[in-house]
């Protein structure tokens, strides 16, 4: 990337700010920017995750599965649910275990963009749509102690130069916000990311305790970009949501495997 293009690049990324950070995540991008933008109530599990339940998707024929539906191929690089979660809340009014197809999820990530406008707004769309996105899938986790919730999203791009730049572009904002690194995901060095969210601000030391923490780990396998954003009481469960990331990436290169 030349000199100019990378300025032009971290301009542009200036201006997205927290939204582009979670581009990729369906729900996670939502929930990010209500908690730590929008400095909403955190004190104790909001609706969009406290009741954790199966939602079925018409004329799914694989609706209800308690694992999660593998009915397509995008729905069989999810994880499946592991031992100690069930099938968590919607995710941004797509269900708990959707899929969207390319178009769609273009135009979803998209929306990402709309705290910018003219020019920039028309140079981060050109971005969406050099992706090539194939289609994404979500599905959402919650522990059964209803203590953590998580949402995975499998993003299937054209080819693997476009998802390899999607997490480089992911990286570079998330270093330029400043964010904390987090957990290593074994044996994927190089192929994912980790980074907590902002710490909680305002109020006292007990009522920023009693705030949601926010990790979102980013990892990529081939032409499939991986996208784990979670939520939690402190002290966030961090080595539990890299598992689940491990456990993601191991499911994706064995696809069928339960791990």
């Amino acid at each position: 990337m030349s000199e100019k293009s990378g300025s032009r690049t971290r301009g542009l990324l200036k201006n997205v700010l927290a939204a582009v950070l979670v581009l990729g995540t369906v729900g996670g991008g939502v929930a990010y920017t209500a908690f730590t933008v929008d400095g909403a109530d955190r004190t104790a599990p909001t609706e969009a995750w406290a009741k954790p339940a199966v939602t079925e998707t018409p004329e799914d024929p694989a609706a209800g599965v308690v694992r999660g539906r593998a009915s397509t191929p995008l729905s069989r690089l999810l994880l499946p649910v592991p031992d100690g979660y069930v099938l968590g809340a919607d995710v941004a009014g797509h269900g708990n275990d959707g899929e969207l197809a390319g178009r769609q999820a273009a135009a979803l990530l998209k929306q990402a963009g709309k705290g910018t406008y003219g020019k920039k707004r028309r140079e981060y769309e050109k971005r969406v749509d050099k992706l090539g996105i194939q289609g994404m899938a979500a599905r959402s986790y919650a522990s059964v102690e209803n203590d953590l919730q998580v949402e995975a999203l499998v993003l299937r791009m054209k080819d693997k130069k476009q998802v390899r730049a999607f997490f480089e572009l992911r990286k570079e904002l998330a270093e330029l916000l400043e964010l904390r690194k987090g957990p290593k995901i074994k044996d994927h060095p190089k192929n994912s990311a980790c980074y907590l969210g902002p710490e909680p601000k305002g109020g006292d030391e007990e009522e920023r305790e009693a705030r949601l923490r926010s990790l979102m780990c980013w990892a990529y396998d081939g032409e499939v970009m991986v996208t784990v954003t979670a939520f939690g009481a402190a002290p966030l469960d961090q080595k539990a949501v890299a598992l689940l990331v491990e456990k993601q990436l191991r499911h994706i290169e064995s696809p069928g495997e339960y791990v």
